[in-house]
C-alpha cells in the first residue's frame, strides 16, 4: 500500500457475529472489532453499514471499535433491506450505495469486508468489486484458534485482489452467474440472436431504473404479453412496484363499455349500471398496467389514458369526483402508431408520451437461430403443464429444425405457431419420443396452415439461385424439382434415396440409394447436408 494513501474499509454489521453480552464484549471474536485490532492492517476509516433496526447494536459496536483503535474513524451508513437474502434487492441496494459514494482511488485504498452479511451480500460485494463498480480489494477475516498472549480475540485476515490472474476462474464463474440473473426477462431461454439479446439487456436497465411508460411493438405472437409479465415480475422482485399486473386487450373494448371497463363507473351512470365499478386502471394502482393493442383504443379513451399517465387522476363514467391512481404503464401494439398519428387515428400527445422507451420485438422468422432454444423451452412448458416429459429422437429433431429454420419456416403467428406445433407433437409422441413420422405429420400441418408448400418460394430457385435455375432444361427441371422436394422432406440422404428409387431397387439384395442420389445431385452442383437441407457446392 502507498503510505500516502488512507486505508478505508466498507463493512456491514454482523447482526449475530458482532453482538456480545456486556460482560463478554472483548472475550469473543467479533469481526468488525477484530478488524480494527489487526496490527498489520492499520485502518484510517470504516464505512459501517447497518439497518435502522440495528442502530443500538451499531452504537455499541462503534464504541468498542473506538476503544480497540482510537485512530480509526467510523462513519455510520444506514441501509435498510427488507430481505437480505433477495439477490435483486441486495444487489440494487449495494450498487446504489457504490454509485453514490465519492471514491477517490488516488488518495485512498479501499477494502470491502466480505466476512459479515448474508451469503447473498457477500456474492454481491464480489460482483461489484469484480466489475470495478466498487474499486476495492476483498477483506476476509477469520476467528482465532485461541486468544493471543495479550488476550486479544482479533483473529487473522486475508486480502483478495480480484485483478490477480489466479482469481480469473472465480471471476468467470461469477460472470456466468450474473449472466444467468440477466436472463430473467428471457425466461431463462439461452437466446442466440445478438440484436434481440442487446434489446433485452437495455430493457432490463430501463425498467429497473425508470418508471416511464414502455412501448413494446412487433407482430402478433412475437411475445409482447409474455415480456410485459416478466417486466412486472422483475419490478416486483426489486420492490419497484407493490400492486398487481393488470392486462387489458384494447382490441376487445368497444363503445361505451370501453370507458366503463377502463375507468369504471358510478352506480346509475347508465342503464344497467346497478352497482359501482372501480375499473381496470384503478385495479392496477400501485402495480403495472399492460395495455395490449393500444392502437385499437378510441380517441376519447386515449385522452383519458393520457391524463391518468400524466396527472395520475381520471374520472369514472358518470362521476364528477376524480380518482387518484398511480401505475406503471406498458403498452403493446402491432401497428405503426406514427402512421396512425398522421392519419388522425392516434393522439400525437399520447404517442409522444409512450415513445420515450420503444422496443420492437422481431418476428420469429427473423431470429431463427433462437428456434432451437425456444423449442426446448416449449417442451419444458409442456412438462410443467401436462406432467409428461417428451423429447425428440436425434433424427426427428434435426429434421424438424431443418424445416423450422429453413426458407419454408414462415411462422406467421410467431411463437403462437411454435407453441401449438410443439404441443401437437408432444401430445402425439409415442412413449414420449417425437419420431420422424410425428415431425413429418406436423410439418405437413404447418405447410397447410401457411398456405401450402412454399407458396412463395420455388424450390429450385431457392437451392440453386435464380440464374442457375433458369439455365436448366425444362425436362431436367421437372425431375430435379421432384428430387429436391423429396430431399427437403427427409432427414437423411438414405431416406430420400429409398423413396426416389423404390421401384428400381425391388428384388435387389442391396442398393446404395444414398450414393446414387448423391451423384445425381452433384450433376447440378448440389449436395445434401442433413436434416432436409440442400446447399450448392463451391
Amino acid at each position: 500500500m502507498d503510505k500516502n494513501r488512507k486505508r478505508v474499509v466498507i463493512s456491514i454489521i454482523g447482526t449475530k457475529l458482532d453482538r456480545a453480552a456486556d460482560h463478554k464484549r472483548f472475550e469473543k471474536w467479533r469481526p468488525n472489532v477484530g478488524m480494527v485490532q489487526q496490527p498489520e492492517l492499520p485502518i484510517d476509516r470504516v464505512e459501517l453499514i447497518f439497518g435502522n433496526k440495528d442502530s443500538a447494536l451499531a452504537e455499541t459496536l462503534i464504541s468498542d471499535m473506538w476503544r480497540a483503535s482510537p485512530s480509526t474513524e467510523v462513519n455510520r451508513r444506514v441501509m435498510d433491506m427488507k430481505d437480505p437474502w433477495d439477490f435483486e434487492e441486495v444487489y440494487s441496494a449495494l450498487a446504489d450505495f457504490a454509485r453514490g459514494y465519492d471514491f477517490d482511488p488516488d488518495a485512498e485504498e479501499y477494502l470491502v469486508n466480505i466476512t459479515t452479511g448474508t451469503h447473498v451480500v457477500q456474492i454481491c460485494w464480489f460482483l461489484l468489486a469484480e466489475a470495478h463498480i466498487v474499486p476495492a480489494k476483498l477483506l476476509q477475516l477469520s476467528p482465532p484458534k485461541a486468544p493471543s498472549e495479550t488476550g486479544s480475540y482479533a483473529g487473522t485476515f486475508g486480502i483478495i485482489d480480484l485483478d490477480l490472474s489466479r482469481y480469473d476462474q472465480i471471476a468467470r464463474r461469477f460472470a456466468e452467474d450474473s449472466r444467468e440473473a440477466a436472463s430473467f426477462l428471457k425466461s431463462g431461454i439461452a437466446t442466440r440472436n445478438a440484436t434481440f439479446n442487446a434489446m433485452i439487456a437495455e430493457i432490463e436497465e430501463v425498467v429497473v431504473r425508470s418508471t416511464a411508460p414502455v412501448l413494446l411493438t412487433g407482430p402478433t405472437g412475437a411475445g409482447k404479453s409474455q415480456l410485459a409479465k416478466k417486466i412486472f415480475e422483475l419490478k416486483k422482485g426489486q420492490r419497484k412496484v407493490k400492486g398487481d399486473f393488470v392486462e387489458v386487450n384494447c382490441a376487445t373494448l368497444r363503445g361505451d363499455q370501453a370507458m366503463s371497463a377502463l375507468f369504471g363507473h358510478v352506480k346509475g351512470a347508465f342503464t344497467g349500471a346497478a352497482n359501482e365499478r372501480p375499473g381496470l386502471l384503478k385495479a392496477a394502482d400501485g402495480g403495472v398496467l399492460f395495455l395490449d393493442e393500444i392502437g385499437e383504443l378510441g380517441l376519447d379513451e386515449q385522452a383519458m389514458c393520457l391524463r391518468a399517465i400524466e396527472d395520475k387522476v381520471f374520472l369514472p363514467v358518470g362521476s364528477d369526483k376524480e380518482v387518484s391512481v398511480n401505475f406503471q404503464l406498458i403498452a403493446g401494439t402491432n401497428r405503426d402508431l406514427s402512421e396512425d398519428v398522421r392519419k388522425g387515428r392516434f393522439r400525437e400527445d399520447l404517442f409522444a408520451r409512450l415513445n420515450l422507451w420503444t422496443f420492437r420485438l422481431p418476428a420469429l422468422k427473423d431470429r431463427k437461430e433462437d428456434l432451437e432454444p425456444n423449442l426446448d423451452f416449449e417442451l419444458r412448458r409442456f412438462l410443467e403443464r401436462e406432467g409428461q416429459n417428451v423429447t425428440f429422437n436425434r433424427e426427428a429433431r434435426e429434421f424438424y429444425l431443418g424445416f423450422a429454420t429453413g426458407p419454408e419456416g414462415l411462422w406467421k403467428a410467431n411463437f403462437r405457431d411454435l407453441a401449438a406445433s410443439v404441443t401437437r407433437m408432444a401430445t402425439l409422441a409415442p412413449q414420449g419420443r417425437i419420431t420422424v413420422d410425428v415431425a413429418k405429420a406436423e410439418i405437413a400441418r404447418l405447410r397447410s396452415a401457411w398456405g401450402g408448400r412454399s407458396a412463395d418460394v420455388d424450390d429450385l430457385v431457392r437451392v440453386l439461385g435464380k440464374e442457375a435455375a433458369e439455365e436448366i432444361d425444362p425436362f431436367d427441371a421437372v425431375q430435379l424439382s421432384e428430387v429436391v422436394r423429396v430431399c427437403l422432406e427427409e432427414p437423411s440422404l438414405s431416406a430420400a434415396g429409398r423413396r426416389l428409387f423404390a421401384r428400381s431397387r425391388l428384388g435387389k439384395a442391396s442398393s446404395n440409394d444414398a450414393d446414387r442420389l448423391k451423384k445425381y445431385l452433384a450433376r447440378f452442383g448440389l449436395r445434401f447436408v442433413g436434416s432436409g437441407l440442400l446447399e450448392r457446392m463451391v
